[in-house]
């Protein structure tokens, strides 16, 4: 038999911001595809239309755009398997309905809500199956004519997948094997409702998968549960051959203790939860996302690809060409991967200095431009290349470097303290008068080597000069070397500052 091409989807609920974890599965969805050589399907889950949230298929969309996840067909890339919206398969998903209906593989039940919920009263751990269903209304228990008559009269219901009891379900999984469950522990769940003539998940994604000729279904761990009844109803439908193979991925934890990682984590712990920033247009509440807190997408990507796979090597950092080659969904971990939130500080910060000096200077001018000043870009750029390594984002420079663009007009106490000493106002006007010397000043070298000479032949304390005159010029003890900061200020305005800080009433104390 000729191997059949691979086919994978994503296919989220637009339902609110799209998680992390969604993004890790829709990331091994894109790799598994691209190493195949096949393709990558973006479809919506819309079936449940009261959790419907305005904009929440957009930001999707706008999310995976800014990580560079790219899909091959689907909703917005289109393709010859469409409709993608599950809203707009109605037509097609009530044949499947029907066929099961006419197999004897479903039945329609009345009973309300009111009524489940006495049983579960009733019944301790109910489930509705084999045991309980011909005690219940439903086209099983009741006479035709009354099924019948009630449809007839418009009472709303629902079509239950008939599950029968004792068969050993087995279900193929590429991550952790053969995993067998007793078909006697799954109840029998709801297929579809008349009252939006929608399918639920189940039906909806069997006959999606299968029309849509998807190959591999790889998914998060939370729906292994779900897997035997899907091998069912493929079953059910005579489609074993075109059964997808399943893949399901290790859950997300939290960064410490045990549980699923929450979006009450992030808000905790101080990190997103969601790749872009959600605002809510229910509660108005907006929540934190990874590009707007300065992360590069490349980062996230490489941060997310390594949570619950391992290359079985020491390197870490990968682009994304590169984790196609090396991917290999088998090595996927069966345990939960804890989400180590300050790893992915730790790529952003590899990242950055990964990118070029010019990259970073585009990414740094709006905020140098937002704090009033206005200098060439070249400029930015060589603030850029001293103090990168530096930060572990680009927002942090502003606070670190703001030095090299605005004079200081206060001066640090604890280093005035230690560095300025009495005759410092008398050794930085000695050292203005040397620097106003040297003709050369752009030449680095030349200069520290001027300075250093005169500091040699005064008989002066190395530290002593060199720390009170960066106090001059930074207003606090930090900062690149001295002759790079002097050199990027220029002669005059290393000489305005020194003299500012001379005659400043605060280190006259």
């Amino acid at each position: 038999m000729a191997e059949k091409r691979v086919r994978v989807r994503f296919a989220p609920s637009p339902t609110g911001a799209l998680h992390i974890g969604g993004v890790r599965t829709a990331l091994y969805n894109y790799l598994f595809a691209r190493q195949h050589g096949g393709e990558l399907v973006f479809r919506i889950e819309d079936t449940d239309s009261n959790r419907f949230v305005p904009g929440a298929e957009q930001y999707i969309l706008d999310s995976f755009k800014w990580l560079g996840i790219k899909f091959d067909e689907g909703v917005s890339f289109g393709g010859e398997y469409g409709p993608y919206r599950q809203s707009e398969r109605k037509s097609i998903y009530k044949k499947y309905v029907k066929e099961l209906l006419d197999k004897g593989k479903a039945y329609i039940a009345f009973d309300t809500p009111e009524e489940l919920e006495a049983k579960r009263q009733e019944i301790q751990n109910f489930q509705y199956d084999a045991k309980t269903r011909l005690s219940m209304r439903n086209s099983l228990s009741m006479p035709e004519e009354e099924v019948n008559k009630l449809i007839a009269d418009g009472v709303n219901y629902v079509v239950r997948f008939k599950v029968e009891p004792g068969i050993a379900v087995h279900v193929n999984d590429m991550i952790r094997g053969d995993v067998c469950i007793m078909s006697d522990i799954i109840d029998d769940k709801v297929l579809y409702k008349n009252s939006d003539e929608l399918p639920t998940y189940h039906l909806a994604n069997i006959v999606d998968d299968h029309l849509m000729e998807i190959s591999h279904v790889i998914r998060g761990e939370e729906w292994l549960p779900s897997a035997p009844l899907h091998v069912m109803l493929y079953q059910a439908f005579g489609w074993e051959d075109t059964m997808p193979r399943f893949a399901h991925l290790p859950l997300l934890l939290k960064p410490e203790g045990k549980g699923k990682l929450s979006k009450r984590d992030g808000d905790r712990l101080g990190f997103p939860v969601f790749p872009l920033e959600w605002h809510d247009p229910a509660t108005g509440e907006i929540s934190s996302g990874y590009r707007e807190s300065g992360y590069f997408p490349e980062a996230v990507v490489n941060f997310l690809a390594l949570l619950g796979w391992n290359p079985g090597t020491e390197q870490e950092l990968f682009s994304l060409d590169e984790l196609v080659n090396v991917f290999d969904i088998s090595k996927c971990s069966k345990a939960g991967a804890h989400f180590d939130y300050k790893k992915c500080v730790w790529f952003n910060h590899e990242y950055m200095l990964r990118k070029s000096d010019d990259e970073i200077a585009k990414l740094f001018a709006p905020i140098v431009a937002n704090n009033g000043v206005d200098v060439p870009l070249e400029s930015v750029r060589k603030v850029v290349s001293m103090m990168k390594d530096r930060v572990n984002f680009v927002s942090e420079l502003w606070d670190l470097c703001s030095f090299f663009f605005i004079a200081p007009t206060e001066y640090d106490e604890k280093t005035v303290k230690k560095h300025w000493k009495e005759d410092s106002p008398e050794v930085m006007t000695e050292l203005m008068g040397v620097i106003e010397g040297i003709d050369d000043f752009d030449n680095m070298e030349h200069q520290e080597e001027v300075v250093k000479e005169w500091i040699a032949a005064k008989e002066y304390k190395m530290g002593h000069v060199m720390n009170a005159w960066r106090l001059t010029l930074v207003g606090v003890g930090k900062g690149p070397g001295m002759f790079d900061i002097t050199t990027f200020l220029g002669k005059e305005e290393t000489l305005r500052r020194m003299k500012a800080a001379i005659n400043s009433e605060q280190l006259k104390k």
